[in-house]
């Protein structure tokens, strides 16, 4: 079992911001943005385009939910849709909230306390609950 699936069956900590059966959202522990999330499958693959067609889109609905959920809760123009990572042998989006492309920047990171970093998964989990 890799770490996010891990972190998906709840044996590792995270800053849950939505789920399902089928699959699972959290912050990002080093965030470019405020609402930086990670959306991951439940299920375990390591490329994003081994998914089968019907996994595939389903994963793209629940982003797109987690997506909106962000805006809702950190109003920004777009939320932006990153698929990056080599470290991690499991297929996870990016979503980030951003007013310009300069907001989507993978060599600045940004600081929060775990206060923070809860308040701001609580924000998105609220959210993304009244979808």
């Amino acid at each position: 079992m890799d770490i996010f699936s891990k972190i998906a069956a709840g044996e590792i900590p995270s800053y849950k911001c939505a789920e399902d059966d089928n699959f699972y959202a959290f912050l990002d522990i080093n965030p470019v943005a405020k609402g930086h999330t990670l959306v991951i499958p439940r299920k375990e693959v390591d490329y994003i385009f081994d998914m089968s067609d019907e996994d595939l889109a389903a994963f793209e609905l629940f982003a797109k939910k987690v997506a909106k959920a962000l805006k809702t809760a950190f109003p920004c123009k777009k939320v932006a849709q990153v698929v990056l990572g080599l470290d991690v042998p499991h297929a996870h989006i990016h979503l980030i909230p951003m007013n310009s492309e300069a907001d989507v920047d993978f060599k600045k990171h940004v600081k929060f306390t775990d206060d923070e970093m809860k308040s701001i998964a609580d924000k998105i989990f609220a959210a993304f609950s009244k979808e």
